[in-house]
């Protein structure tokens, strides 16, 4: 279901539709129409990316598009493309936080219009992270040269797909992004169900998870961050903490987040889905926890648990003080992030860690490969 944002448009499908796509290299899609989300201003201190995810539904339901309730529920999302603008300097790490939940919207796919800048970063450090899987002996040699083949032809002659001009949209929200001025949430226990921090108050938090592919190696830094100041000995609450990848979590060891996790008494999980998957590890029944994972649907995580979406920012002052904090004690903790942020919300670029890129510079690509990748991508874009 995430994977909604792959440098380009994707469309969810059933078995059947993707073995004929398989057989025939085609597949016959009926064009949905596109609801559009354009952001405006500058994003205000102490709201985060996944601040923005939420606010999406939560301007839906103050518009009337969108309801919380299953008898009659309205959704503008179910099964429309949903379309995203105003956040062009995104790094494509961020970006995939907003792809990601428009899986939770029910829409069809999801696009967001980016400079060429930071996809072009992003393909950098892939084609280096893909050339070291095959120097590592991982999947099929030859598959993985294609894509990094087209990848290179791409970054030849980068060009982006971008709405017409005189486009139409089911639906257009306007979001001021200097309007948001606290965390958004999605309360228990349905994503559509967005509040502010002010709105929902004080909750009491058992469990606190801090994972699942809404995040990056940034979140896991901030966490950390935020943890360091902690000094009462164990967590009043039970944290849980699984970085997506196992590059995420050796990078994080080596600079040292893992002891601060170990520190305050956290469950450091394999690399992975984890919690997010809700048939792994599990809360305890009738718990009320804060997740930074995609979808809080009932007995997911855990039997009978309460579960708000959050920002690992918030999730991580949660599980500090055992409740969800007022909008102020948030922002008193996160101003503690600010003079770190730019060592802090940085990604992998595998083009910039030697232990990759000396790997990646024995693979070859074959010029068979890549011709038919160069002429496979003009013939796109001719």
């Amino acid at each position: 279901s995430h994977t909604r944002f792959p440098l380009g448009i994707s469309f969810p499908a059933g078995s059947g539709a993707v073995a004929f796509a398989a057989a025939t290299g085609v597949m016959p899609l009926d064009m949905p129409e596109s609801v559009l989300v354009r952001f405006n201003g500058e994003m205000q201190p102490g709201i985060t990316l996944r601040d923005l995810v939420h606010a999406i539904p939560y301007v839906a339901i103050q518009e009337g598009e969108l309801t919380v309730p299953k008898k009659n529920k309205k959704n503008v999302f179910a099964g429309r493309i949903l379309e995203i603008e105003g956040l062009n300097k995104l790094k494509c790490e961020q970006a995939f936080e907003l792809s990601d939940a428009s899986a939770e919207r029910s829409a069809a796919g999801c696009t967001i219009k980016l400079d060429k800048d930071p996809i072009i970063e992003y393909l950098n450090s892939n084609v280096t992270m893909l050339k070291w899987m095959i120097s590592e002996g991982y999947g099929d040699e030859r598959t993985i040269k294609r894509r990094i083949a087209a990848m290179e032809a791409w970054l030849e002659n980068p060009q982006l797909m971008e709405a017409d001009k005189d486009a139409q949209y089911f639906k257009v929200f306007d979001i001021d992004l200097e309007k948001i001025t606290e965390p958004i949430l999605c309360c228990p226990n349905d994503p559509d169900d967005a509040k502010t921090l002010t709105e929902i108050g004080t909750t009491k938090i058992d469990e606190v998870f801090i994972g699942s592919c809404m995040t990056n190696i940034g979140h896991f830094r901030a966490a950390g961050e935020l943890l360091r100041g902690f000094v009462g000995g164990t967590l009043p609450t039970r944290l849980w903490v699984a970085p997506p990848t196992k590059m995420d979590e050796a990078q994080l060891t080596k600079e040292g987040f893992y002891s601060i996790y170990g520190k305050v008494g956290a469950r450091t999980e394999m690399p992975g889905c984890s919690l997010c998957m809700g048939n792994q590890a599990r809360v305890e029944a009738g718990a009320s926890v804060v997740s930074t994972s995609t979808r809080n649907f009932p007995n997911r995580l855990g039997q009978g648990a309460n579960v708000y979406l959050a920002s690992a920012e918030l999730a991580a002052v949660s599980a500090i003080m055992g409740r969800l904090p007022t909008k102020d004690e948030y922002m008193e903790a996160n101003s503690a992030l600010v003079e770190k942020r730019d060592s802090t919300y940085i990604y992998l670029n595998f083009d910039q860690y030697e232990q990759y890129s000396s790997k990646a510079g024995t693979v070859e690509i074959d010029e068979d490969v890549k011709t038919t990748a160069k002429k496979n991508y003009s013939d796109f874009i001719r």
